[in-house]
């Protein structure tokens, strides 16, 4: 073959390559339709795990404390403990005051989860406060549940009753 037919025969494979790549590029795929009455769900195995807590109390109403118990007597710095709604946590904290009789705050912290708290249910959390060494007397902590969006709508707290020794 001479090389004058080779060079039209590449010309020409080239414009059938140019052709065929203009068609693919410009012509919509067309999507496998699924009958409206077919169902597409699968069956999914039991889940696995310790049972997710469905309650549809309140959460204020789901939080524990279990240190310190109401009227309990406090030092200025004291321990913290209890548990609280994964919904409570933001980054795994939530704000935590110490407020006098006149709602003054004397002293602020946070509770830190001591598990996934990503995951539904109640989480355990831990927190260290130091209260205002010139406070002493009645005083309420407050346990707040997290609220980065600021809407007033998402506001909770629960209140348990201290002394400041």
């Amino acid at each position: 073959m001479s090389t004058r037919a080779w060079g039209i025969l590449t010309v020409l494979l080239a414009i059938v390559v140019i052709v065929l790549a203009w068609f693919l590029i410009t012509t919509p795929a067309s999507a496998p339709t699924i009958p409206v009455s077919q169902s597409t769900s699968t069956p999914t195995a039991p889940r696995e795990g310790p049972p997710v807590s469905s309650s549809t109390a309140p959460l204020d109403t789901q939080v524990s404390v279990t240190m310190p118990l109401p009227n309990a007597i406090v030092g200025h710095t004291f321990d913290i403990t209890g548990t609280a709604p994964n919904q409570w946590y933001f980054e795994a904290v939530f704000p935590i005051q110490v407020r006098d009789a006149n709602d003054d705050l004397v002293g602020n912290s946070q509770g830190h989860a001591q598990s996934d708290w990503t995951k539904p249910g109640l989480v355990a959390f831990t927190s260290q406060i130091t209260i205002d060494a010139s406070y002493q007397g009645p005083a309420n902590l407050i346990i707040l549940k997290d609220n980065p969006s600021g809407l007033p709508q998402n506001i909770d707290s629960v209140t348990i009753p201290i002394v400041v020794q």
